[in-house]
Parts: C-alpha cells; sequence; structure tokens
C-alpha cells in the first residue's frame, strides 16, 4: 500500500477519538469543557510563569503542526486569545479560578463520559489530551467548510 492511500495520522487519531465521543450529548458536553480545560490548564501554568504557558503552548502547537497545518494554525488562534485573556486577568485570581473551573470541567468530561458510556480516549492514549481540541475544532472547520 503506497503512503498516498494510507489515511493521514491525524485522520487516524481523530477517528478513534471520535469512537468515544457518538453520544450528542457528550459532544456537547466537550465543545464547552474540552476549550475550558486548556484555557484553565493554560492559566494554572500562567500562575507558575507566564513564559512556561508560552513554552507549553509552543510545544504543542508543534505536535499540532506535524500533524496537520490548518489545525495549527486554528490552535494558534485560540492559544493566543487564551494567553491573551491570561494576561489581562489580575495575577491573584488567575490561580483560583484556574483550578476552580479546571475541576469542574473535567467533572463535567467525566459526566458527559457516562452518559456516553464509554471511558475517555486518553485513559488509553496520552495523545488523545492533546487531540481533543482538535476534535471539537473539526467541528468548527467543517462547519466553516475548511479542510485540515
Amino acid at each position: 500500500m503506497d503512503q498516498a492511500s494510507q489515511p493521514r495520522a491525524i485522520d487516524t487519531l481523530l477517528a478513534k477519538y471520535s469512537e468515544s465521543h457518538l453520544n450528542h450529548t457528550n459532544e456537547l458536553i466537550h465543545f464547552v469543557c474540552v476549550p475550558v480545560i486548556v484555557f484553565t490548564l493554560l492559566g494554572i501554568i500562567w500562575w507558575v510563569h507566564p513564559f512556561a504557558a508560552v513554552a507549553v503552548t509552543v510545544l504543542s502547537l508543534c505536535y499540532y503542526f506535524q500533524l496537520s497545518k490548518p489545525f495549527a494554525a486554528g490552535m494558534l488562534a485560540m492559544s493566543a486569545l487564551m494567553l491573551g485573556l491570561l494576561s489581562l486577568m489580575p495575577p491573584a485570581t488567575v490561580l483560583p479560578l484556574s483550578l476552580a473551573i479546571f475541576v469542574l470541567a473535567w467533572i463535567g468530561q467525566f459526566i458527559g463520559h457516562k452518559i456516553e458510556g464509554k471511558k475517555p480516549s486518553f485513559f488509553d492514549d496520552l495523545r488523545f489530551l492533546l487531540i481533543g481540541p482538535l476534535f471539537v475544532l473539526s467541528f468548527l472547520y467543517r462547519r466553516l467548510n475548511l479542510a485540515w
């Protein structure tokens, strides 16, 4: 089988991730909770040091760039917005707000998977922690008729 007929890594990862995200309610929960988790995780890292949050963002963008340049562009825009919002927040509020909302968003995720009846994908492969945001972004890209 030649390389042209093999599915791209991003398509394989999204298809595998989608297997445990078929229930509409679970998908809706993910559309809200996944971006919130990314934002609050960046907030926790931002509290350690803003440069650490930027470094984590750059590393994740390098991974996304390997998978899909259009997804990397979308994640760059989303990350820039999130980092910009964090920079505007009063420093004393970043950690407590991020921690509280992070926990609530994860509770939402697990409720979604309880409804779905399937365990979260990252239990099988930690890469799916990075694929979740792309799964959400893929719905926006489809809606806007953008290729990834």
